[in-house]
């Protein structure tokens, strides 16, 4: 199992950044794959943006372009840089952490709030 904790949330205004932080403990880091969503109000949860264990990315198209997600395995840490932050882009976000397309798991989540 892992555990995931999510910060660097916070309010940013439209056309600022920000960068999450997803800190996992509690297993094998590298046999992970990563990936970041989001929830509005009112809207189903969605990936934004995948890093699999082998390396490769996915990003939303809506994100595409501003968002880069990488990881660091020395800290055992997924990163999802924001920039050009829209006002759409506010949600709670959410680190998840996959193997064997089986086994899931999921932080707390951090608040993004960006203001138009």
């Amino acid at each position: 199992q892992v555990q995931l904790v999510e910060s660097g949330g916070g309010l940013v205004q439209a056309g600022g950044s920000l960068r999450l932080s997803c800190l996992a403990s509690g297993s094998i880091f590298s046999l992970y794959d990563f990936g970041w969503y989001r929830q509005a109000p009112g809207k189903q949860r969605e990936l934004v943006a995948l890093i699999r264990r082998i390396g490769s990315t996915n990003y939303a198209d809506s994100v595409k372009g501003r968002f880069t997600i990488s990881s660091d395995n020395a800290k055992n840490t997924v990163y999802l840089q924001m920039n050009s932050l829209k006002p759409e882009d506010t949600a709670v976000y959410y680190c998840h952490a996959e193997i064997a397309t089986k086994y899931h798991y999921w932080g707390q989540g951090t608040q993004v709030t960006v203001s138009s």
